[in-house]
């Protein structure tokens, strides 16, 4: 067994068909909280231990959008406790990720919110972020019994 580099799947991507109307859902029914906003196309949620991102899909996938071909899932995230954790993992799984059927998507990178991620996909094309955001990165955790 692999010793885990990350602390968790405290990050969630989703891709929606209407911002607003998702935006109410999360905040009124689930009670998170917007962290930040860039734009009128994302907002970042926080509840206190976890993070979600919403992000509207273009008008031209909207149109045509089918349910039965097209996944809104955006992405998942791992979160780790540093940036320095995050090049860590990026050089450990970078020369061995393509023998075992994934790929690196996006080299690691500082966004404009002060996080700090690369992205890779697994063997069914599924993203994965493995992201330090400075909001839930410092959070200890411990495990379930």
């Amino acid at each position: 067994m692999t010793t885990s580099l990350h602390r968790g799947l405290r990050h969630l991507a989703l891709r929606v068909m209407d911002l607003p109307r998702s935006r109410r859902f999360y905040e009124e029914l689930l009670g998170f909280h917007p962290v930040w906003e860039p734009d009128p196309d994302n907002v970042y949620f926080s509840s206190g231990n976890d993070n979600l991102a919403l992000h509207q899909i273009s008008e031209s996938e909207r149109a045509s959008y089918d349910p039965s071909k097209t996944q809104l899932l955006d992405h998942l995230g791992v979160i780790l406790e540093s940036p320095q954790a995050v090049d860590q993992m990026y050089q450990s799984i970078a020369p061995r990720i393509e023998t075992m059927g994934g790929r690196i998507a996006k080299e690691p990178k500082q966004h404009r919110d002060g996080s700090y991620s690369f992205y890779f996909s697994d063997p069914d094309g599924n993203v994965i972020q493995a992201l330090y955001e400075p909001a839930i990165s410092a959070l200890r955790f411990t495990a379930n019994p």
